[in-house]
């Protein structure tokens, strides 16, 4: 909302004239990535590439190595997907209790699924490589929801759709690394998901590494210094008491309508995002990719999430972020779409990773910086794990229910179900789109 200026008919004195000449540079101050982003888009760079090596051959080694079922299969990936929801809230939590603690918080996180890497070199079976997935998705948990609370925290609310785009893109790039040395690990190696795993844990340590030499310590920004005039038009009326970072506090966020509305959008869109391996195990099906290929299908949802990601950011930030988020989740439903029709042309890997790339850069970024117009400053990790634990819990449910449905009717009719429940949710999303507009008065803190 812009407000008219009671000065506007009075002439322009010089130290007016040199500020408004210096607004421009300022505002692309305002515009440009903060380094907290940068540095948080190094460390998630480097720990997805090391990520992404396990993720790239886990359904694989599991299903073909291990000869697990895909209900199996469903149970183990849920709980690699839907277990970090427990911890997510705690962690969240943690991080605002300590009014700087979102860097340790998030370190923590990053300590402990690094240290899962080597885990999977011993742990065989079901129950153990259940665990061992557990643990790496408690770090997962413990380290989001403080991560986007230091992003959301760093950038202004115009830019923050192209500050998670960034940082989501710099993510992917990791994503995008992460199976190519997979790939050529296991070409290179006899013993090659042992090399996997240790070299995993190798590159993890680094990500720790420059977490703990180049992030921020402190949550946010200093404050700019504030003059005469900015001190007396904020003394009346006085300011309301930040909210104590508390869990009843965080939990009571859920009353704010527009908070409620984003967290039951995301996790009805949630019962139905099939798990990414379960696509990539449906595409090998389809066309027979052999298995020393299948580490490289996850390259093309990454190199679509890569590209897409920051003007995707950048559009939400102007045209609106629920309509570009339930774009994303059209892009997912054609992809379903595809994968069921009887087409079996050349393109048709190259659509559905495109498409599913898309998916990911038009929601996962966009969805946290519409959750954080919505969220205090004192609460924003709090807030934002509200929102990652409802869709980590639906994707949790859709995991055990895809696989389940897989193994009893065959996966064509699991996936008809799941772009079924899709549509219907995306409907249903649609009435339910919040009303919060971008806020353009809060700064970066």
């Amino acid at each position: 909302m812009y407000v008219a200026d009671s000065r506007a008919g009075t002439p322009e004195t010089p130290a007016a004239s040199a500020e408004s000449a210096a607004r421009p540079r300022a505002g692309r101050r305002r515009n440009a990535v903060a380094p907290t982003v940068l540095a948080l888009g190094t460390v998630s760079l480097i720990t997805d590439v090391s990520s992404e090596m396990v993720t790239a051959v886990l359904p694989l080694y599991l299903v073909a190595g291990l000869g697990l079922s895909p209900l199996g299969f469903g149970l183990l990936d849920g709980i690699y997907n839907g277990f970090s929801a427990l911890v997510r809230l705690a962690g969240g939590h943690l991080a605002d209790r300590g009014g700087g603690r979102h860097k340790w918080v998030a370190g923590a996180g990053y300590a402990l699924s690094a240290a899962c890497k080597p885990l999977l070199l011993v742990a065989q079976t079901l129950t153990p490589i259940g665990l061992v997935l557990a643990a790496d998705r408690t770090g997962k948990g413990l380290r989001t929801a403080p991560r986007d609370a230091l992003i959301s925290l760093s950038s202004t609310p115009e830019t923050r759709g192209r500050a998670f785009g960034v940082h989501r893109a710099m993510d992917t790039a990791g994503a995008l690394l992460g199976p190519l040395a997979a790939f050529l690990i296991l070409r290179a190696t006899v013993d090659g998901y042992d090399a996997v795993f240790m070299v995993s844990f190798c590159v993890a340590l680094v990500g720790v590494l420059v977490l703990v030499l180049f992030v921020p310590g402190r949550s946010g920004a200093r404050a700019p210094r504030r003059t005469a005039e900015d001190a007396a038009a904020t003394s009346t009326p006085a300011a309301p008491a930040a909210p104590r970072p508390t869990l009843r506090a965080a939990l009571a966020l859920l009353r704010r309508p527009e908070l409620r509305r984003i967290a039951l959008c995301a996790t009805l869109l949630g019962l139905a995002t099939v798990s990414d391996s379960f696509v990539f195990l449906l595409l090998q099906r389809r066309l027979g990719v052999p298995d020393r290929w299948f580490a490289l299908l996850p390259l093309g949802t990454a190199a679509a999430f890569l590209l897409l990601a920051v003007p995707l950011g950048r559009l939400a930030d102007r045209a609106g972020r629920w309509p570009v988020f339930l774009t994303g989740h059209g892009a997912l439903l054609l992809a379903y779409a595809l994968l069921l029709t009887s087409w079996h042309g050349t393109a048709l890997p190259y659509a559905v990773l495109l498409l599913h790339g898309g998916f990911y850069a038009a929601t996962d970024g966009v969805l946290m910086a519409a959750a954080s117009d919505s969220v205090p400053k004192e609460l924003r990790s709090s807030g934002l794990a509200l929102v990652q634990t409802g869709q980590a819990l639906a994707r949790f449910v859709c995991s055990l229910g895809f696989g389940a449905a897989w193994t009893a009717w065959g996966d064509r009719t699991a996936l008809t179900a799941s772009a079924v429940a899709l549509a219907l949710g995306a409907l249903f999303a649609l009435s339910l789109r919040p009303t919060h507009r971008t806020p353009s008065a809060e700064g970066p803190v």
